[in-house]
């Protein structure tokens, strides 16, 4: 799938899957043994544990040690401390992706004002520039994943009807691109359709953000979830007023596809592939190590998953068996002998 969307600074992206090191780079790094730490909003997710596990094992492919993760817990002010001490520590590089794009920034600064590299995940904190505040910004096409699931919502909702936007309330590049995007998409193909926004600005809130919603438009008829985790909130907003209103979302994490593969609310989802984008940040960071400037926007496409391909994709983004749940979804094919 073609990448749709811009880096920060509206950077054209350069794919993952052609950056990559050279074997002279591969043993330069190796021998400089580098040290590593990595500050995520939460290490609790699905997404956040597969992220992980590509950054940790590309990193020690190349002879660098993780030597630290920070779970920041969406917490802003968190994230501001562990970046100020990291910014102290030993550390040749710290990869990050911002919470607040604002409040944030002179954290993340502090890291390039000591003399380390800073990698960013998805977003770029007010004002920084690549080659001077930071290597490079790594992302999935949260444009294209926005796109992707107004295209696979719109399949579910009759003409003229209300569509709901569960949106995330904080300033964060990742999910504005995919809320911009999935405006657009529904601007220019389902025009007749009437579009509602509720926000939260902590996942704890999207039950009742979703609640709101159902509240103040009685017709509405169908929603888009930013990621999965608020999605898992909306599916219980919406169960616990006694409706079926389709839901899409982004990010293949276990309960939204077990929901999509068992017919529940979900109908589509908009997938990055986690890992793949961790091989690639660990890549870009032995780069900016070796001082060999990696592209500022480097970017991974998004999946389409249906009931029809969930069990398919799950292997490509989890890089695991399916679930039973799943399993048991799967219809056979036709015409076998």
């Amino acid at each position: 799938m073609a990448i749709t969307g811009l880096g920060p600074h509206g950077e054209r992206a350069v794919p993952a899957d052609q950056v990559g090191l050279s074997g002279a780079d591969a043993d330069a790094a190796r021998k400089r043994k580098f040290s590593v730490a990595v500050v995520l909003h939460t290490t609790m997710s699905d997404w956040a544990k597969e992220e992980l596990a590509g950054i940790v094992a590309t990193l020690g492919r190349y002879g660098a040690a993780v030597v630290e993760v920070i779970d920041c817990a969406f917490d802003v002010e968190r994230q501001v401390a562990g970046l100020q001490r990291l910014a102290t520590e030993p550390v040749d590089a710290v990869i990050s992706i911002p919470i607040g794009s604002a409040r944030a920034a002179d954290a993340h600064r502090a890291i390039a004002a000591a003399g380390k590299k800073l990698l960013l995940l998805d977003n770029a904190p007010t004002g920084m520039l690549p080659g001077k505040d930071y290597v490079s910004v790594i992302s999935t096409d949260n444009f294209g994943l926005g796109q992707i699931g107004a295209e696979l919502l719109a399949a579910h909702v009759a003409p003229r009807g209300t569509v709901g936007v569960l949106a995330y309330g904080v300033d964060f590049f990742a999910t504005h691109e995919r809320e911009i995007a999935f405006r657009k998409w529904m601007a220019t193909h389902r025009p007749d359709l009437s579009l509602v926004r509720g926000k939260f600005a902590d996942v704890t809130q999207a039950r009742a953000a979703t609640a709101g919603l159902l509240q103040g438009n009685p017709d509405l008829a169908g929603l888009f979830a930013v990621w999965d985790v608020p999605a898992a909130g909306a599916i219980a907003a919406i169960r616990d007023a006694g409706k079926t209103i389709p839901i899409t979302t982004v990010d293949l994490g276990n309960d939204v596809a077990a929901d999509l593969a068992a017919g529940g609310l979900i109908k589509g989802i908009a997938a990055q592939l986690p890992y793949d984008q961790g091989v690639a940040v660990g890549i870009a960071t032995i780069l900016g190590l070796l001082e060999r400037q990696p592209p500022p926007w480097i970017a991974l496409p998004g999946l389409g998953v249906t009931a029809s391909n969930v069990v398919e994709a799950y292997q490509v983004v989890w890089r695991a068996p399916a679930p039973a749940a799943l399993l048991r979804a799967r219809k056979p094919r036709r015409n076998m002998p």
